[in-house]
């Protein structure tokens, strides 16, 4: 059985008859149920990661908030060493720099430190998640 859109189909059955019909506009609400809960997962993420970052002079967070385009699905902290504060290692030399088996030190540790979206997304997954499914329902209504 293929149903067909928008303009729908009629399914006969020993039991009865019943009309599919596509809502017309499905794609445009759930676009923007998409984008709006995709924004707030970018914020949730950015907001609740910032107690993980290394945390120095403030300038990994600011990094972030400005190389992330909110509701692309992508957060960046766009900075020369991000890369290198994200994965611990101290890494050593002229760029390209070189990795060495070394772990970095952080203030404020063990909460702030390496690999901080990972740690952050084993203890608030459930809670982003839950808010975007409330912000998508509402959304889709």
């Amino acid at each position: 059985m293929k149903i067909q859109t928008p303009r729908g189909t009629v399914i006969k059955t020993k039991a009865g008859t019943v009309k599919l019909v596509w809502n017309t506009n499905f794609d445009s609400k759930a676009e923007n149920a998409f984008s709006v809960t995709q924004k707030y997962i970018d914020s949730e993420v950015l907001r609740l990661s910032a107690p993980y970052l290394p945390k120095q002079s403030g300038m990994l967070e600011k990094l972030g908030i400005l190389g992330t385009e909110i509701g692309s699905g992508e957060v960046v902290y766009n900075g020369p060493y991000a890369r290198y504060d994200y994965y611990g290692k101290v890494m050593v030399g002229r760029a390209p720099k070189k990795l060495i088996d070394r772990d970095l030190t952080f203030h404020g540790a063990p909460k702030r430190g390496a690999f901080w979206f990972e740690r952050m997304k084993a203890d608030k997954k459930d809670q982003i998640l839950n808010g975007a499914a409330k912000i998508a329902g509402k959304e889709m209504k």
